[in-house]
């Protein structure tokens, strides 16, 4: 069953976004003719989008840009020191570029896919409290 939707400001439907990216990212590992890249790209969404809607709860104008570095920087002004644990989402913005694209990236290992769930998994942890 789909969360409830809330208006497009409201930081609650950004994190509802994150969270379904966040799902999609784990659940269709388990579908044939997938690739890992197409996975990480879903959790590289869900960071993205949950760190936004710390941004809109902050009241925070951000650009609409997949560059995680930046919108952590901008959130770094009002919420202090950021932790090393959604700090590491930075390295979640290549799956919003070049591993998008065939022959830009060598393939994605499990590994890498393990880890971008779990950092993808650690903003969402972080942000949600933040949103309360």
């Amino acid at each position: 069953m789909p969360p409830e939707r809330f208006p497009p400001d409201d930081p609650r439907e950004w994190l509802n976004r994150a969270k379904s990216n966040l799902e999609r990212a784990r659940a269709d590992l388990r579908l044939s003719g997938v690739y890992l890249e197409d996975l990480c790209f879903d959790a590289q969404q869900a960071a993205e989008k949950a760190i936004k809607a710390l941004l809109i709860k902050r009241g925070i104008a951000f650009p609409y840009v997949h560059d995680l570095a930046r919108l952590l920087t901008l959130l770094e002004e009002t919420e202090g020191e950021i932790p090393e644990s959604v700090r590491r989402a930075e390295e979640l913005t290549r799956y919003a570029m070049v591993t998008r694209y065939p022959g830009l990236a060598e393939p994605v290992t499990e590994r890498h896919y393990h880890e971008a769930v779990a950092t993808a998994q650690a903003v969402i942890e972080w942000v949600e409290p933040r949103l309360r």
